[in-house]
């Protein structure tokens, strides 16, 4: 974990950050936003998993495999490092005050239907300055991830999402549904750590294309 974003995102929840502080110009400034935390527990898996530390481990691969697999090329900062809740409003506020390039946020489905199966990526319903490149880069995370995860592909959608329609303006900005812990097969295979570095992976990978 770094340690000196952390504390950045500290301090920006508790609004004492100036709106500009020293980052490196050549680098995009990457907010993941794990959904969920503390005592809201998201999506509860077939197999007893939370979704909560599905998308917070996953999180943390994104960060991990930037500093070892990129060499840091890209800033990287995590709505949330632990195990706690942060509203809604705070995750964007975070990602204006950066200002961050890409905002990514991570989830896990359910549903009553246990067939059900498959990613989904979505997008803000609203038109608005950044509404093409998000919809360009939901279509890339979701070919990369099923290609490389073979789970099926739901398509790219759009919806009313808070941290989707506060970020939009500023930033590409997607939601990630990453699979169905309803499902008995997607739920055991994110509970796999091969699995979360795939999909941190995958989406490393399709952040680099639009650099």
């Amino acid at each position: 974990m770094k340690i000196s974003n952390y504390v950045i995102a500290v301090l920006i929840y508790l609004s004492v950050l100036p709106l500009s502080y020293s980052q490196s110009p050549d680098k995009l400034v990457i907010v993941i936003d794990p959904g969920h935390g503390g005592i809201d527990a998201g999506a509860i898996g077939i197999n007893g998993v939370a979704e909560k530390d599905i998308v917070l481990s996953i999180a943390m691969k994104l960060d991990s495999l930037n500093n070892k697999l990129y060499d840091n090329r890209f800033d990287i900062y995590l709505t949330r490092y632990r195990d706690t809740l942060i509203s809604l409003r705070d995750r964007v506020q975070l990602a204006k005050r950066l200002p961050a390039d890409v905002f990514i946020s991570l989830h896990c489905n359910q549903a009553i239907n246990k067939r059900a199966k498959g990613t989904e990526v979505y997008v803000d319903e609203m038109e608005k300055r950044f509404s093409k490149t998000s919809v360009e880069l939901a279509s890339t995370i979701q070919k990369r991830l099923n290609e490389k995860l073979s789970f099926s592909s739901r398509g790219v959608k759009f919806a009313n999402f808070q941290v989707l329609r506060g970020t939009t303006d500023s930033c590409p900005a997607v939601l990630l549904e990453l699979g169905f812990l309803s499902s008995v097969d997607e739920a055991k295979h994110l509970t796999k750590e091969e699995k979360h570095n795939g999909i941190a992976l995958a989406i490393l990978e399709c952040i680099n294309k639009i650099k």
